[in-house]
């Protein structure tokens, strides 16, 4: 048992170790803490899914991550980011950014905002490449052109020449997708890369990012709020809640035998297929709490519609390993009491 979910012994499976990670915003308000004493690690070759509601902390760890919080405001004020035995947090900036695009890239929530509408899709794919290898001008954009014809952009040649806005929506993830692998990084994150897509074309990135990791061994930290999403491409999955992970397992036990009340409501709002029709759908009462408003202890407790003292929420609960490899934040609210 211990004060914060601790990482599994490093045996040099993972390829990012996450360990008590802690990040703030300063604010008006005074310095807030979103990220919270937050471990995980990242197998290689495998897919981790970050999952909860908005105002979690999902992107935030992301950006903490990849080191672009928002400045002058955001920084990371406690823990570790260890990535291939370097300490990402740790890291000056110069030597950060011969990682950053080249052996971790990300994936961002919205490719209309993550690409530059004034330059061409050429200019911005082989930015990369001309930064971080040694190819020349016209080697980067024939590279561009086989990267473009990797993620199914059609006519790949013709596409460099054009500007974001003239693509959809689906070729603007792609395109996003193409630059995250043009250094062929050991670490994609994917900050909601469905999100503004229709389910067709969602699958269709989904099933691209699957058939990419394979061919490249590549780990991938999928951050989104749909169970769904997670169910059918992560290998482990993290919960969070509140800046916090209240549960962390295997996909197939999390799915199987979910023991953090958060983590069962997020299951349980899922609509199902044989349900009656007309039934009201569940949903979790109330909202995820601001950062101002954010207690010490179990921070679900209110929402949970369960008893609880006021003991229970200045006192941080301690995560367990209830089960082999299967994590979670061992507060007697929200856990049955033969897991604690």
């Amino acid at each position: 048992m211990s004060a914060f979910p601790p990482t599994p012994p490093d045996t040099g499976t993972s390829v990012l170790r996450v360990e008590n990670l802690r990040v703030g915003f300063d604010t008006e308000h005074g310095h807030l803490t979103a990220v919270d004493g937050i471990s995980f690690g990242v197998p290689r070759g495998k897919t981790l899914g970050i999952v909860g509601e908005s105002g979690s902390g999902k992107s935030v760890t992301a950006f903490a991550i990849m080191r672009l919080l928002p400045q002058p405001g955001g920084r990371i004020t406690g823990g570790h980011i260890y990535f291939d035995g370097q300490d990402l947090a740790a890291l000056p900036l110069g030597e950060l950014r011969k990682i950053r695009g080249n052996r971790i890239s990300m994936v961002f929530q919205e490719p209309m905002t993550a690409l530059n509408p004034v330059h061409r899709i050429g200019r911005q794919l082989t930015e990369p490449l001309r930064l971080h290898t040694a190819l020349g001008a016209r080697q980067a954009r024939q590279r561009a052109v086989e990267l473009l014809g990797k993620v199914g952009i059609p006519a790949p040649e013709a596409r460099l020449d054009a500007y974001p806005h003239q693509l959809s929506g689906g070729m603007r993830q792609r395109i996003v997708i193409a630059m995250a692998l043009a250094c062929n990084p050991s670490l994609i994150i994917c900050d909601e890369p469905t999100t503004a897509l229709d389910v067709t074309i969602q699958a269709q990135i989904l099933d691209l990012l699957k058939a990419l990791q394979t061919e490249y061994h590549m780990s991938i930290i999928l951050i989104t709020h749909d169970l769904g999403v997670i169910a059918e491409n992560a290998d482990e999955v993290a919960v969070m809640y509140a800046g916090r992970i209240v549960e962390r397992a295997s996909v197939n036990t999390l799915f199987a035998s979910p023991l953090h009340a958060y983590t069962q409501s997020l299951l349980r709002a899922i609509p199902a297929l044989d349900s009656t029709p007309k039934t009201p759908l569940f949903t979790i009462e109330g909202m995820v709490p601001a950062l101002s408003e954010l207690r010490a202890g179990c921070r679900f407790a209110p929402r949970s519609g369960r008893p609880h003292t006021e003991e229970d929420l200045i006192v941080r609960p301690p995560y367990r390993e209830a089960r082999p490899g299967h994590w979670v934040e061992a507060s007697r609210v929200c856990v049955a009491r033969e897991f604690l």
